[in-house]
């Protein structure tokens, strides 16, 4: 009887799948580009299965926009992920949340209270003497002419950043100092692996154990929940912090700000936290690491945007957010970057919530969703020479990453899309600007810029593989 009931759907097409695994076998250590390579083959919505798990993979900006747009409502639930479920303190987050009335609280609260422009405007000091201090060591390794580890130097930025923004104290000195970028790179390493517990209920969690995904979820999480206990304490303690985004969230524990009928238990405002902490890091840190690396590879692209920075600036030795408006081509160059690496390159798992059609086949309850924005990026029928890094493809082009525009989706779009871009972004331009005006840059040891790598490791944020190492050269205007 059920496969009679299953031969009256009309399934998106999919390759043929192997007992018990399905087509796990065709995913290999960077699922966006293997499920990229076999949408050529079988359209751009597909019928993949994983384990137990029914899923089809969204391609093209067509099927995109009906899972982000069209169907937005009825496709942005999320499927149960069982590590993180445990990182988020049981889904108590905005990003792996399933669709119900907490989350829409929270997305509200999120919007209304932490990332409006003014919101964003208030934090502007605190991003420009981190980027002061960035720059002041990037003038001290430039006078003894030592490389700088971009992987490295940005996520300790961003972090010092995020820290004083949303927890009101330094990372230095705190309990992550050492470890934080070890930590936020494997926190976004278990958020988007493709673990065996929710693909294989019986012998699943087993399987993570010998993989050992099971032990470093926990000592993610063990590190992340000492971080978060010590910056309450820290904040309950000082009574001179005041405007930091634990001060709102502890308001809202004690009900003196109200989220809807939900009162915030502290198992809340830690899976709130975590998103602020691990995306507010990396994606800032990652964006400035990318846009350095194809700058450095492509010389041409690099001399035009210093030129329009120096022409722009013009010996200001204080260099604020108000000039970011004036630089259209590093805006370009920004765009092209989201286009060719897009941090996020397979869109966290979605769920239908119930029977819908999307581009005319049949998508079930329950089904999971996956939406591959590297292979919209890369389809060669939306953009020439995709794998070309070429930014004025975007001169006289209204494309931009908002999420209104199904061709570019580096933030993704509708109801799951990320509610922080504004201050990430804020970051990201004043970093770039400093960079570009200040210094010049060179590979070391011999290298050329055909020598520099552009693989990424695979997780939900993916950072480049091979570290990116840098010489800044001193300039008439550092």
């Amino acid at each position: 009887m059920r496969k009679s009931e299953k031969k009256k759907e009309n399934l998106p097409p999919g390759p043929p799948t192997l007992p018990i695994i399905g087509n796990l076998h065709q995913l290999g250590s960077h699922p966006h580009r293997s499920m990229f390579e076999l949408s050529k083959k079988y359209g751009g919505l597909m019928s993949l299965k994983f384990g137990s798990v029914s899923t089809v993979v969204a391609s093209t900006p067509e099927t995109v926009k009906d899972v982000l747009k069209t169907f937005d409502m009825d496709c942005c639930s999320r499927p149960y992920l069982t590590y993180p479920a445990r990182i988020t303190y049981n889904l108590n987050d905005l990003v792996f949340s399933p669709y119900n009335k907490y989350w829409r609280e929270v997305r509200k609260m999120t919007v209304v209270e932490l990332y409006t422009a003014k919101r964003v405007q208030s934090f502007r000091h605190v991003r420009e003497e981190e980027v002061t201090s960035f720059i002041d060591f990037v003038k001290q390794s430039a006078s003894l002419e030592n490389p700088i580890n971009f992987n490295q130097k940005t996520l300790k930025l961003s972090g010092s950043v995020i820290c004083r923004v949303g927890f009101g104290m330094n990372l230095a000195g705190s309990k992550l100092e050492k470890t934080y970028d070890k930590v936020i790179v494997q926190t976004f390493e278990v958020l988007g692996s493709f673990a065996a517990a929710d693909y294989f209920p019986v012998i699943g969690k087993f399987i993570d154990r010998i993989t050992g995904l099971h032990r470093k979820c926990e000592e993610v999480f063990k590190a992340i929940d000492s971080f978060f206990d010590e910056a309450i304490k820290n904040h309950l303690q000082d009574e001179s912090i005041k405007d930091d985004i634990i001060g709102l969230l502890l308001k809202m524990e004690k009900g003196e700000i109200g989220l809807g009928e939900y009162q915030l238990t502290r198992n809340h405002t830690k899976g709130i936290l975590l998103n602020i902490l691990a995306a507010g890091i990396d994606t800032s840190a990652q964006t400035v690491t990318w846009v350095m690396t194809h700058l450095i590879k492509n010389p041409r692209v690099m001399k035009k945007l210093q030129a329009e920075v120096r022409e722009v600036i013009q010996n200001k030795d204080h260099i604020t957010e108000d000039d970011i408006e004036r630089l259209q081509y590093l805006k370009m160059v920004i765009k092209e970057a989201f286009r060719i690496t897009p941090l996020v390159p397979l869109l966290v798992p979605r769920e239908a919530s119930k029977d819908v059609k999307i581009g005319g086949f049949d998508v079930p309850k329950k089904t999971w969703i996956h939406v591959n924005i590297w292979a919209v990026h890369m389809n060669p029928s939306i953009w020439k020479d995709p794998e070309s890094f070429f930014p004025e493809r975007f001169r006289d082009n209204e494309v931009d990453y908002k999420g209104l525009n199904f061709d570019l989706l580096p933030f993704g779009s509708g109801r799951r899309m990320c509610p922080g871009m504004g201050m990430g972004m804020a970051l990201v331009h004043l970093a770039l600007i400093n960079l570009l005006y200040r210094f010049d840059w060179k590979l070391p040891g011999g290298m050329e810029a055909k020598d520099v790598e552009l693989g990424e490791s695979y997780g939900l944020v993916c950072p480049k593989k091979v570290p990116l190492q840098l010489i800044p050269v001193l300039t008439q205007w550092t």
